[in-house]
């Protein structure tokens, strides 16, 4: 029996391939642009979205929930359109409240962070299908839109760089 060799050049090529294909990136960030919702973002990985209807606090609106999973985190952006200015402010704390619930984290220690005027910063930990849970987001109003950008996921499961790098993607049009 005879064993044929591949050619130097091929062995290479084939070598190269392979190489190639062991190299699956955990974090593929792509940029994103809202179709609708004037937003640009970049998403760890391929994004896909959903709109339903919510009530956040006596307010019902149509909210698009573009989101992409990474290891068990979500990286998301929800966006919606209050009647008014003032009911898409009073929408932020509806939302950041609602998610602190869904993750079942102690209010008084969610940590707020400073934002910028119309803005919300949150940091919290919490339970979620009896694991310990971590969301990190920022929520922002402009207007009658309003918008929730936020990672959430196991506690320690997302490294904060790859946390940090999606929020501050987020940019308004």
């Amino acid at each position: 029996m005879t064993t044929r060799l591949l050619p130097p050049r091929a062995a290479h090529a084939l070598a190269f391939v392979c190489a190639l294909a062991a190299c699956s990136p955990t974090y593929n960030w792509r940029d994103y642009t809202s179709p609708d919702a004037r937003y640009r973002v970049t998403f760890p990985a391929k994004p896909s979205s959903a709109t339903r209807t919510i009530d956040l606090d006596g307010l019902r609106v149509s909210m698009t929930m573009t989101a992409a999973e990474v290891e068990g985190a979500t990286f998301a952006v929800g966006a919606a359109e209050a009647p008014d200015a003032g009911r898409a402010q009073a929408a932020l704390a509806a939302m950041k409240l609602a998610l602190l619930r869904n993750i079942g984290a102690p209010l008084p220690h969610a940590q707020a962070a400073p934002a910028a005027a119309g803005a919300a910063q949150v940091d919290a930990t919490g339970t979620g299908q009896g694991r310990p849970m971590r969301l990190v987001g920022r929520f922002e109003a402009r207007g009658t839109r309003f918008y929730q950008v936020i990672v959430i996921g196991r506690d320690k499961t997302v490294p904060p760089e790859q946390i940090e790098q999606f929020l501050t993607s987020f940019t308004l049009l």
